[in-house]
């Protein structure tokens, strides 16, 4: 059973707020994510460190900590910089989006939220980076077959 759920993905869900944490987790886990919590940011990047996911989901605001900071501090981390980072936050501040993305964040969901939209943007998040990956390869592979018909034509 553990092996199916790390298939699907496998995240680090940070919020302070245990209701909070528990209810993402709980919808994200019924459709098949392996889902570990953090309710500050050291337990998050310990969490990041062990378990390599495939999606980090943060609140911008963690009490007395920042999502934001937690977010700047990742990407700065050559082990832990590429993986991306949903924002699901209750701020109200209209900059706050902006805020999220010059932290290096890649997606925002505002709270409160549809259950089917985040497992709509989860699925979303974890699929661009495969679909990335997957044309680089491609693109690599074009280029390495290029290089050997130019040096067979040269014989």
């Amino acid at each position: 059973m553990i092996q199916q759920l790390s298939e699907r993905g496998v995240l680090v869900i940070v919020d302070n707020d245990p209701l909070m944490l528990t209810g993402v987790a709980a919808v994200l886990h019924q459709h098949g994510y392996e889902c570990h919590c953090a309710r500050d940011t050291e337990a998050a990047f310990k969490a990041a460190r062990s378990v390599s996911p495939d999606l980090i989901l943060c609140d911008t605001h963690l009490g007395e900590e920042s999502g934001l900071d937690f977010c700047r501090d990742l990407k700065a981390d050559p082990q832990l910089r590429d993986i991306p980072v949903l924002f699901v936050s209750g701020s109200r501040d209209p900059q706050i989006v902006g805020l999220a993305q010059q932290a290096g964040g890649a997606y925002y969901l505002s709270k409160p939220f549809d259950p089917n939209i985040l497992i709509e943007t989860v699925d979303r998040a974890l699929w661009m980076p495969h679909l990335i990956q997957s044309r680089i390869e491609a693109a690599h592979a074009l280029a390495q077959e290029n290089t050997r018909a130019a040096a067979y034509a040269t014989r």
